[in-house]
């Protein structure tokens, strides 16, 4: 059952997601979440996932301490006390991860997020370890699906620096901080999960 403060897009996504995080995470290791939110994926990964370690991380005090409520209830052992991050710092407090998963950040931050996030997954991942985004994305400059660009119009008319970002522009910043030629796998409402790997 859900929690008070399950989010419901949450809830419906975060299957199709682990059935993808199932084929493209190692066997094993640490996996970084960035922008955790409340916890709702990690706590439902890590419990699918129980040989992964997962630590989740947010700049929102009160989400850390949704997470922490989370784990008390849930009480598993392979999930660490969330961690205060913000991508744009110089310094992150983890040196290494075997794998990195973003869930709709992206197209709610500024693209400098994005360059720190990027930037930083360079320097934590080791080769063939992957950087795993989710969430909606351009394609050669156009929405693809009408509902997009709805959804895109109505987040840049909240903020400016906002919107969906383009899979090409993903691509070149990823390129310039290690990473090779995503692989971009279609998931439900028109979302992405794209798979970079380091070099």
């Amino acid at each position: 059952m859900a929690s008070p403060r399950d989010h419901p897009s949450g809830e419906r996504n975060k299957q199709p997601i682990l059935d993808v995080l199932v084929r493209v995470l190692p066997p094993d290791g640490t996996v970084l979440e960035i922008a955790s939110g409340t916890g709702q994926h990690c706590v439902h990964f890590a419990r699918a996932l129980p040989k992964l370690v997962w630590q989740p991380t947010e700049t929102d005090a009160e989400c850390r301490e949704a997470i922490r409520a989370r784990l008390r209830a849930t009480q598993l052992a392979n999930v660490r006390e969330p961690l205060a991050l913000d991508v744009c710092d110089d310094s992150w407090p983890l040196v290494a991860a075997d794998a990195i998963v973003c869930i709709n950040m992206i197209h709610v931050a500024p693209w400098s997020a994005t360059v720190g996030l990027v930037k930083h997954a360079g320097q934590l991942l080791v080769a063939g370890k992957p950087l795993i985004l989710y969430g909606p994305y351009k394609r050669g400059g156009r929405h693809t699906a009408p509902s997009n660009e709805v959804f895109d119009a109505s987040l840049r008319a909240r903020d400016p620096t906002w919107g969906i970002r383009d899979l090409d522009d993903m691509t070149t910043l990823a390129k310039r901080h290690g990473f090779g030629q995503p692989d971009a796998i279609a998931m439900p409402a028109n979302n992405l999960t794209v798979v970079f790997r380091r070099d």
